[in-house]
């Protein structure tokens, strides 16, 4: 089987000549309403997370995903990942205000409440306003990586220090002792 294709390194299509400062404003439409979808988005998000919270999906179905899924005709994959950015924004005000004012697109946000605490929130939302949604997502995949090295390398040091000690004091008690020397008696 033989397949023949073509690569170009020409440009797809040129823009008219004298058409630039419509085209300007096409751009610049496109990005206002873009601005709007997000805050939309952000009002949709808190309407989901109140409905979850009062559990008004409990009328047949398991999960407020899965009464998202029925309702509106998402994808089971999709109304989870609302349901759960709904509930982190909770927590992330800064987050959920940004989206609200369309600074932020909600895939920005999606992909920074996956890692965002409100401790963090204030440099991830920086990270969210310098960069593109797939720099974003770059960026909370490597936070991610560390943060699971990091929680692996606690869980190792806390298991390398447990211990339990268990012997016969001088009056003939026995003593159990844990790594944070405790002193038990057995009775």
């Amino acid at each position: 089987m033989r397949i023949d294709f073509c690569v170009t390194t020409e440009a797809m299509a040129e823009p008219a000549v004298g058409c630039t400062a419509e085209l300007e404003r096409l751009g610049d439409e496109i990005a206002e309403l873009s601005a709007h979808l997000d805050a939309a988005t952000a009002r949709l998000l808190e309407l989901i997370r109140d409905f979850d919270a009062r559990a008004g999906w409990n009328t047949g179905f398991r999960s407020c995903a899965e009464w998202l899924s029925w309702r509106v005709g998402l994808d089971r994959g999709a109304a989870r990942e609302r349901v759960r950015v709904a509930r982190a924004l909770a927590t992330l005000p800064r987050l959920a205000q940004a989206l609200a004012r369309g600074e932020l697109s909600y895939a920005k946000v999606r992909a920074l409440t996956r890692v965002a605490t409100p401790e963090t929130e204030e440099r991830l939302l920086a990270v969210g306003r310098a960069g593109t949604a797939e720099h974003v997502e770059r960026i909370v995949r490597g936070w991610r990586r560390v943060d699971r090295l990091a929680e692996a390398q606690e869980t190792a040091r806390r298991h390398k220090s447990r211990a339990l000690h268990v012997y016969q004091d001088e009056d003939g008690m026995v003593v159990i002792r844990d790594g944070w020397r405790r002193r038990w008696a057995p009775w």
